[in-house]
């Protein structure tokens, strides 16, 4: 494996779990359709993907809807959903290693960027990153292929031989493809095997430690130093 000297993180399900603070953001704006959900656990499938896209493709709302819902979870998730999260054990210690060994360390997420570094700040792992890019407010640049865009413009990054994105859903894997950088997906968060695999993900680790072992090059797969 290459030692990557630029890594991408996605947020939700990759450094934090925010399965609580997610699923009742979305049973708020639900609610306010006339909608019930007693099973908080059937809306982790909204983990990931914009929130347009899963308003739309799991409630069939148009794009009027879609913002509507939008607006009613937000309501909910800035006041009490955004700290509704935890960091996944060893997160802290990972990015700790990335950064002590010279990477440069990013944020990519669909999530709005106020409410990602807002996270990020809470849990204190704010101070690993070099930039957090994240959507608009207004839904605008919420593809994760947008967002990843984004983000090495904005930080004149133009090899992708040296970055690889880190993500759960296969969201994170096209994004990153389309952008022709490598990308390491982990079971840990919200997507399957199948999923990473179907979508294309170069290295699939199961747990935090192996990611750690990967991108520190202390696996069985050979880095190669750039």
């Amino acid at each position: 494996m290459k030692k990557y000297t630029h890594i991408l993180f996605d947020l939700d399900g990759t450094l934090t779990d925010p399965k609580t603070g997610i699923t009742k953001s979305v049973a708020y704006a639900l609610k306010s359709f006339g909608i019930e959900v007693r099973d908080l656990n059937s809306l982790c499938k909204f983990i990931g993907p914009p929130l347009r896209v899963s308003f739309r493709d799991y409630y069939g709302f148009d794009e009027k809807d879609c913002i509507k819902a939008i607006e009613k979870y937000r309501e909910y998730f800035r006041e009490t959903g955004l700290f509704e999260n935890e960091v996944y054990p060893g997160i802290e210690n990972l990015l700790k290693n990335l950064m002590q060994s010279g990477r440069k360390l990013f944020v990519a997420t669909s999530k709005p960027t106020v409410f990602a570094t807002e996270i990020l700040d809470h849990f204190n792992l704010l101070r690993f990153f070099d930039y957090v890019a994240g959507s608009e407010l207004d839904c605008s640049r919420d593809s994760k292929s947008d967002v990843i865009k984004f983000a090495l413009k904005e930080n004149g990054i133009t090899d992708p031989a040296n970055i690889v994105m880190v993500g759960d859903r296969e969201h994170d894997v096209i994004g990153a493809k389309d952008n022709h950088i490598d990308v390491i997906g982990v079971l840990y968060g919200y997507g399957s095997r199948a999923e990473l695999e179907k979508a294309g993900a170069t290295y699939i680790v199961e747990t935090v430690n192996e990611l750690n072992d990967l991108l520190m090059c202390k696996t069985k797969v050979k880095c190669s130093e750039k």
